[in-house]
């Protein structure tokens, strides 16, 4: 495993979840509606954007959408606040 892996994931509020990564960081990510267009329309909908699990280190939707552990665990980890925030 890599310390960027995400070992757990959970739904705070719309489109807001909390992480927590191999290394023992942990903080949000929120994920902008400006953020969901394209093949990320689907979370638009908070159920569907609640629904996140990990698989392999990797946020992952049940449609296939995933985000890269990798920028998060960066993002999170220089943000003072352990936010780290999807717009477009």
């Amino acid at each position: 495993m890599m310390y960027w892996d995400i070992i757990e994931v959970r739904s705070i509020a719309p489109r807001e979840l909390a992480v927590r990564f191999e290394d023992g960081l942990s903080g949000v990510i929120y994920i902008d509606l400006s953020f969901c267009t394209g093949v990320f329309d689907p979370l638009r909908n908070d159920q569907m954007a609640g629904s996140a699990q990990v698989s392999n280190g990797v946020v992952v939707w049940p449609n296939g959408l995933d985000l890269a552990p990798d920028t998060m665990y960066r993002e999170i980890k220089r943000s003072p606040d352990r936010r780290y925030n999807l717009f477009r």
